[in-house]
């Protein structure tokens, strides 16, 4: 008996082997299999139903739209003020940081136009993961997920440490350094290690698991009292600041026009919270009227305290003095108003925590959906039947970004993360026009796969003439009335379809194309303004997830949806889920809870 039962349960010998066999036999059929996966989509229906089976449970629908806008505002606020106004105020842009803010807020609107109209069309939790992927095929909804994922752990960590920073300020500690440990053997920018960062991390994710919808109301209450510290800090600053500083001791634009925008590129990380709220879309109780509101609003709502905040820190100290770390507290310490500087780092810290709850609300979610879809182990997309949390993802990012946070410092993360959120934008952008010309009014694809080309093409010429002074004279006309006629053109000749199936979907982004060619030509050009390493960075990035694709995803998503067969659970389960031709009947799964 005894021996009968090891049978059973020992795994027999040749196991392992005959594994290695099947797998090398796998990854010698990866041509093929990449001819048939990396252009292969879904439509919008089985995104909203087939798929959302493949973990489990729902996600409990509980949200509403000011649950969204407070997200929206808690999610971006933290990060923005208290981590890259100081740095840009002071190396990039001078008192004009507040034009920064101004234009990365134009480029985030018109961006979180497409996001709306497409979280609209397909309100599930994958955000510009699955807008791509039912547009443009699956490896490319792939490497925009990957991405956005690397932007948020990497964004998260740099957010918690910053935290740590205020909270010393908070406790009368001048050194923001205060509550780290440094440890020598380490290679400098890795040797501070940053234990309250960790902390944090940790009691947020399990917070996380546990509820969305108590995830979202501590949100709110943070979001309120941190908007009365805000109301502090822009009244003080503009009232006891003193205007000369705006234009002293080098003028509003001390490092010039280029200052300018290269400084816009970097705060518009700041920007990367609305992104979460679209992931929000499986958990809110009427996605058509929740969405837009919760989405734009929270923009418009932002953009404009951004605005006051950066020109409250400038009125209150020269750009040239501007701590790069905790800049609010100890602005208010130059003033002589050391008690304030205190209350500033406790509602600086409190922003923060909302900032980086939101942002792990949004990234778990990234996981989940990308886990459905079998590019990365179907483990994370497990949704709990009692919480209605993605539990296995939010664990798995939180264990990711707490040990980034312990050792790395935020100015060695900090251009790393823009990169990626202007890519990912970039392509959700050309997407909608692909979507709305070419996918849902069926004009022949060619003509708008030529206009984003040529749109695309403009705008990296007129970002290079930017860059280079002896082109300025001739490159910048020339390149900025080829963006204007070409999108003129392309909106002359081709239908729009504005009003079609409207009563299908209620909102879409009006006066297309030109919302998302602004929102192509903006990112574009906010690309081109970052730094060689960041390139270097992403290029790194890019290559480990495209090698990961070719030895793992490619060959999952084949047994999932070509063969029907889930790889990940051992291969022994038939599963009747739909091909990449979406031959499978529809299976309604939105209910309302």
């Amino acid at each position: 008996m005894e021996e009968t039962h090891s049978n059973q349960t020992t795994p027999p010998p040749a196991t392992n082997i005959f594994f290695l066999s099947n797998y090398l036999k796998n990854l010698s059929k990866t041509p093929q299999r990449l001819r048939k996966r990396v252009l292969a989509t879904w439509t919008p229906e089985q995104e909203l139903n087939q798929m959302r089976l493949r973990s489990g449970a729902d996600m409990k629908r509980k949200l509403t739209w000011y649950d969204l806008i407070a997200l929206g505002v808690g999610g971006m606020l933290g990060v923005g003020v208290f981590v890259t106004t100081g740095p840009v105020a002071k190396d990039k842009s001078g008192p004009a940081v507040l034009v920064s803010y101004i234009i990365a807020g134009i480029s985030a609107l018109f961006s979180s136009l497409c996001y709306t109209e497409f979280s609209i069309q397909i309100p599930v939790a994958g955000g510009a993961f699955s807008y791509l992927r039912v547009t443009f095929g699956e490896f490319v909804g792939y490497i925009a997920g990957a991405n956005i994922l690397m932007e948020y752990v990497l964004s998260n960590a740099a957010v918690a440490r910053s935290f740590t920073e205020y909270l010393c300020t908070t406790f009368g500690q001048e050194d923001p350094n205060a509550w780290r440990i440094e440890v020598h053997g380490l290679m400098k920018g890795y040797n501070m290690l940053d234990f309250p960062a960790v902390v944090l991390i940790v009691l947020l994710t399990l917070c996380l698991c546990r509820s969305t919808k108590e995830s979202s109301m501590l949100n709110i209450i943070m979001t309120i009292f941190h908007l009365v510290f805000f109301g502090f800090i822009i009244i003080a600053g503009i009232c006891y600041g003193n205007t000369d500083n705006l234009i002293q001791p080098e003028g509003l634009a001390p490092y010039g026009v280029k200052g300018v925008i290269d400084g816009a590129a970097i705060v518009y990380f700041s920007y990367i919270g609305y992104d979460s709220v679209s992931t929000m879309a499986e958990e809110i109780r009427n996605p058509s009227k929740s969405l837009p509101l919760g989405i734009v609003g929270s923009v418009l709502i932002v953009s404009v305290i951004y605005c006051l905040m950066a020109l409250s820190l400038c009125m209150m100290v020269p750009y040239n003095k501007i701590s790069s770390n905790a800049s609010f507290s100890i602005a208010f310490q130059n003033i002589g108003w050391k008690w304030a500087s205190n209350i500033v780092g406790a509602g600086a810290s409190l922003g923060i925590v909302a900032s980086l709850l939101v942002a792990m609300l949004g990234q778990a979610r990234y996981l989940c959906v990308i886990g459905r879809a079998r590019l990365v182990p179907s483990w994370f997309a497990k949704v709990h039947p009692t919480t209605g949390t993605p539990q296995n993802a939010t664990i798995f990012l939180g264990f990711c970004q707490a040990s980034i946070a312990l050792f790395t410092e935020l100015s060695i993360v900090l251009e790393m993360i823009s990169i990626g959120t202007l890519l990912v934008f970039y392509l959700v952008a050309n997407a909608l026009i692909y979507h709305r010309y070419a996918i849902k009014i069926n004009n022949p694809p060619i003509y708008t796969i030529i206009f984003l080309i040529l749109l695309s093409a403009a705008s990296i010429g007129f970002s290079i003439s930017w860059k280079f002074t002896h082109l300025q004279r001739w490159g910048l006309p020339t390149f900025g009335v080829c963006v204007i006629a070409i999108t003129a053109i392309f909106q002359y000749l081709i239908p729009s379809g504005d009003s079609h199936d409207r009563t299908n979907f209620e909102w879409q982004v009006p006066f297309m194309p030109w919302p998302a060619a602004l929102s192509i030509f903006l990112n574009v050009f906010l690309m081109a303004t970052l730094k060689k390493l960041s390139y270097e960075r992403f290029g790194v990035w890019t290559c480990l997830i495209t090698l990961f694709y070719l030895l793992y995803g490619v060959h999952s998503t084949y047994q999932a949806e070509e063969m029907g067969t889930e790889g990940d659970d051992g291969g022994d389960t038939a599963v009747h889920f739909p091909n990449s031709n979406g031959e499978q009947p529809k299976l309604d799964i939105q209910v309302l809870q």
